[in-house]
């Protein structure tokens, strides 16, 4: 039975929960503890302290202190809430939800546990479930829009589509008065109502719901961009292209425009002058358009192309456009335009010469006119495309001459420096550009990104450290990991690889891994907050994104640099923690006392780091009140026991925990053929032949003449001829007719 509290100590009970629920951890402990004083077996007590415990960082007391409370009292719909919390906190979904469960079970009409409940399936992606707990909520609470909202959005995930509009379209029945024009809840309802609409494929319909209530809808952009779409798939050309018309008006540098258009107008491929009429009548009403005269370009052929690309070239010259080229380079896939366009750059320098255009910039910018050419054909012949790095390095230095102190012309001999091999070189050559205008954070952080090309980390983080925040605890890196700076953490890990130190490598690639669990978490924030504020199509584009987040480049090259770390350290396990397993990787790799000294060095680092941080955190002004709040708990959650990665390198199973990488690189990237051969070794050594044999499979189809497929595959034969008569009768036949259908061949 569990203990009743008197009338003092229920008032303490409700001050715990508030001060758990503002995070004053210290202050809610103290208090549970006076009511655990005199009633030392009050289950929701001990429930509420073991969940400031768990936010103070002390799980495991947590945990065991919650299963006492539940021993006490199994009948606590309190203590059943807090058991699913401490699971969810740790990342124990499948529990937390039966947990919930269990709690609704005693206390059926808790909206907050409800709450919890849809939201944690919802995360999960348990749309069925999540539609049950939608459905009790909008019968617990009718009189609310979100709750309507949030059932449409559960059946729309589900992917009941009928059932999702209907839900909405009986809402909009039962509201008596009209809501105001300036309605953003139901603005937003509207056209996700739309969206929905025609998801299904019925355009018609979705034309027709358009412009009967989107006709005051706060998003006109939207509006008129699907009433062009649904014109345009209906087949009313003439009323599309009056739509698109009116786009084009509002934004005459949206390339989508143009094309839609020209379809709409039903104007063939194979009609240039049509099409660039089409364009010219844009040209001539906006003649400060980019896309009007640039677009053309892509269809454009012979000698239309070319005084087209004449005209707008002169036009980016004299201007002095920076990113001529990088809006040109797509054209190199024909080898007319790629051979067109550095013609007529070199035709306008000598016409630019002939007029006495050096006097011209004698007196203004000398970026534009010839100085423009100039960058540009340094940028052409340093293209991967038509490569020539000695004219590269003759045209930027003849740019260089003429403004000496441009950070464009700066950077592109920096690049010529690196595609020539020459790391050293370009990491001065950008930090140079760097110092040439010290406060623009991309050139300073392309300096840093070539200076750890070049291995150098100490000096990269001194770069980085110019834009990171002064205050943060833990210095620059501390900072960049806040505030998730992918590329650098990549390229701080290949750095720290090639030099040897597999600890700080592990580390970085294991930093990038959290950061996409944080960024599936902070999912959570947004599942109640998107609701509450009607961003509803923005919320389904959003879980639609995180069920794609792992295909992400950033992660795919940070999983597989980890995984090919963890292979090289089973092949070669020997050697002292920090520096094993990748000896003769790279320039500093064979040198085995640089790869201690390497590691004891960084070691020292993070201590001084951790001095530095109580240091400022001693000298902090003790009037401020605001932040003691939850410092606590932040200090707790945030202190590195391993900022080395000797743990990590400490490993006795260095495939196992080539899995953690593995699993998501597989599924979310199947057809990325690195993957795959990657796949291949970690099965392949764990000796988990039938996996092998699928990423060997799944190769082939992708690229059968990779000669890493195919020594592949001989690798498998060999491996699994000798103990092929010992496997069950169904592997063997899967085997014999992938090697029959020649894999080995």
């Amino acid at each position: 039975m569990p203990q009743p509290l008197s009338t003092r100590e229920a008032n303490l009970f409700r001050t715990v929960i508030r001060h758990y629920e503002d995070k004053q951890y210290k202050r809610g402990l103290k208090a549970a503890e006076q009511i655990l004083k005199k009633n030392p077996k009050h289950a929701d007590t001990m429930s509420m302290k073991a969940l400031i415990m768990n936010a103070q960082g002390k799980t495991d007391e947590a945990f065991a202190l919650a299963k006492e409370a539940l021993t006490i009292d199994m009948k606590s719909h309190i203590c059943w809430h807090v058991y699913g919390i401490l699971y969810r906190t740790n990342k124990n979904f499948d529990e937390a939800i039966k947990a919930y469960k269990f709690a609704l079970k005693l206390e059926p009409d808790s909206q907050q546990i409800q709450r919890d409940l849809a939201i944690l399936q919802i995360q999960m992606r348990d749309y069925q479930g999540y539609v049950q707990s939608r459905l009790v909520m909008l019968k617990a609470r009718p009189q609310l829009r979100q709750n309507w909202t949030a059932l449409a959005i559960a059946y729309h995930l589900e992917g009941n589509l009928k059932q999702a509009e209907t839900i909405l379209s009986t809402f909009e029945k039962s509201v008596t008065t009209a809501p105001s024009k300036t309605d953003f809840e139901n603005s937003e309802a509207v056209l996700y109502k739309n969206s929905i609409i025609a998801e299904a494929g019925d355009i018609g319909r979705a034309l027709e719901h358009l412009e009967a209530d989107g006709n005051n809808n706060l998003d006109r952009l939207a509006v008129m961009e699907l009433r062009a779409r649904y014109l345009a798939q209906l087949g009313r050309g003439a009323d599309a292209a009056k739509a698109y018309r009116a786009l084009l008006d509002r934004n005459s540098e949206h390339p989508d425009y143009y094309k839609s258009l020209i379809e709409a107008l039903g104007i063939s491929k194979d009609d240039e002058d049509s099409q660039k009429a089409v364009y010219d009548e844009y040209a001539v009403k906006n003649p400060r358009s980019d896309a009007a005269r640039r677009l053309p370009l892509d269809f454009l052929t012979d000698e239309n192309f070319k005084v087209a690309a004449r005209a707008y070239l002169n036009l980016m010259f004299d201007k002095g456009v920076p990113s001529t080229f990088a809006n040109l380079k797509h054209l190199y896939s024909d080898s007319f335009k790629q051979t067109t366009l550095p013609a007529l750059a070199e035709e306008y320098l000598n016409e630019h010469k002939s007029t006495g255009g050096e006097k011209e910039h004698a007196n203004g910018d000398s970026s534009k006119g010839e100085g423009a050419a100039l960058y540009f054909l340094a940028q052409h012949y340093n293209y991967f495309m038509s490569r020539d790095l000695t004219k590269a390095m003759a045209f930027v230095e003849k740019a260089l001459e003429l403004d000496p102190k441009n950070v464009d012309f700066h950077m592109t001999k920096a690049r010529i420096y690196k595609h020539q091999g020459d790391l050293e070189k370009a990491s001065v050559a950008m930090d140079e550009a760097r110092s040439l205008d010290t406060r623009d954070r991309y050139i300073n952080s392309k300096a840093a990104k070539y200076q750890l090309r070049n291995n150098e980390n100490d000096r990269a983080l001194q770069t980085m450290g110019l834009f990171t925040r002064v205050e943060t605890a833990g210095g620059p890196l501390a900072d960049l990991i806040d505030m998730q700076c992918i590329w650098y953490l990549t390229e701080d890990g290949e750095a720290w690889q090639r030099r040897g130190n597999v600890g700080l490598a592990l580390k970085r690639y294991h930093t990038i891994f959290n950061i996409f669990d944080i960024w599936q978490e902070d999912q959570f924030d947004f599942h109640s907050f998107s609701l509450r504020k009607g961003q509803i199509r923005a919320y389904i584009d959003m879980v639609r994104w995180e069920d794609e987040l792992r295909e992400h480049p950033f992660f795919f090259r940070a999983a597989l640099d980890a995984i090919k770390l963890y292979i090289a350290m089973h092949d070669k396990p020997q050697g002292p923690n920090g520096v094993n397993g990748t000896g003769g990787s790279g320039a500093n790799g064979g040198d085995v006392a640089e790869k201690k000294k390497a590691a004891k060095k960084a070691k020292k680092e993070a201590q001084k780091a951790e001095r530095e941080a109580a240091e400022k955190a001693a000298k902090q002004d003790p009037n401020k009140t605001t932040a003691p709040k939850s410092k606590d708990v932040e200090d707790v959650k945030k202190k590195d026991d391993d900022p080395t990665g000797l743990k990590l390198v400490a490993t006795s199973d260095p495939l196992g925990d080539a899995l953690k990488f593995l699993g998501p690189l597989l599924q979310f990237s199947p057809r990325n053929i690195e993957g795959q051969i990657a796949g291949f070794e970690v099965y392949f050594r764990r000796r988990k032949y039938m996996l092998a044999l699928r990423c060997l499979k799944a190769a082939l189809a992708l690229d059968k003449d990779d000669p890493r497929v195919q020594e592949q595959a001989v690798r498998l034969r060999k491996a699994v001829d000798p103990v092929l008569a010992s496997l069950a009768p169904k592997l063997q036949e899967v085997i014999g007719l992938t090697f029959a259908s020649g894999a080995s061949s």
